[in-house]
């Protein structure tokens, strides 16, 4: 059973991270420990199905543009099919082959000191100044591709994400509103399979008290996601992305100490 303190710590903590290359379940699966909650079926999903609150910020901030401009459903679609490919074959088999704290550890590391140097690799690229709108299938087809990394546990959904599209030519800001964007498809397919994985638990889930935390973990991450991506954006455009890889390394070298410590 998850308090009603947890639930709101929880909610924030999504809401803050889902859209930061800082790996939100990672950070969720470490403030589970920290707060001492069982691993249970419900804890999977609840992990999962919280984010849902997170992704329906992108839907009310991006809703004309989603609403009016339809050639964004072409490259999101093609973006969305390899996590679709590789979620169906790897997700399970990644999950089990890299697990554990210090696994997490590493990964926000190494993902660090990649968020710090990407800016100055991509510059030794050809750089675009493309709008998404301009992006070819190809393209959008890597950025899927990276995306496919945060099957990797500790590795950021949105930070892979912003990296394929750096990679191809977006500017900061277009890449990670493209990440925000395709994030719409990729964490309703993980919540849909989420709940197919549990749908013999779905009658305990989603009634009474388990629903009331859920519910309100929902809703805490909303309100927190819509404040997060316009700190996101404007971050990014005046930083790039180094601050978050500081950050990463940061927090990768606390948790380490803090398991060999414990």
């Amino acid at each position: 059973m998850i308090s009603t303190f947890q639930a709101i710590l929880l909610g924030i903590v999504e809401g803050l991270t889902e859209f930061l290359p800082i790996s939100s379940t990672a950070h969720l699966i470490v403030t589970e420990y920290l707060l001492n909650i069982k691993p249970s079926d419900y804890l999977n999903f609840y992990t999962v199905f919280i984010q849902l609150g997170a992704i329906s910020a992108v839907c009310l901030l991006y809703f004309k543009r989603l609403t009016t401009n339809i050639i964004l459903y072409k490259y999101i679609i093609i973006s969305f099919i390899p996590a679709v490919i590789f979620g169906v074959l790897l997700d399970d088999f990644l999950e089990s082959l890299f697990q554990g704290y210090w696994f997490i550890a590493f990964s926000w590391i190494i993902g660090g000191f990649i968020l710090i140097f990407i800016d100055s690799w991509i510059k030794k690229t050809n750089e675009s100044n493309n709008t998404i709108e301009d992006i070819t299938s190809i393209q959008s087809l890597k950025i899927g591709l990276f995306q496919c990394l945060a099957m990797i546990p500790g590795v950021s959904r949105s930070g892979a994400s912003i990296i394929g599209g750096r990679i191809v030519g977006l500017n900061h800001k277009n890449a990670v509103e493209y990440s925000f964007l395709l994030g719409v498809p990729t964490i309703l397919g993980a919540s849909a399979k989420k709940m197919l994985d549990y749908k013999s638990n779905l009658a305990e889930f989603l009634v009474g008290e388990n629903l009331l935390m859920l519910s309100l973990s929902f809703i805490i991450s909303l309100i927190v996601a819509l404040i997060t991506i316009r700190f996101m954006v404007n971050i990014v455009n005046k930083y790039g992305f180094k601050y978050f890889g500081y950050y990463r390394i940061c927090i990768g070298i606390t948790l380490a100490f803090f398991l060999w410590w414990n």
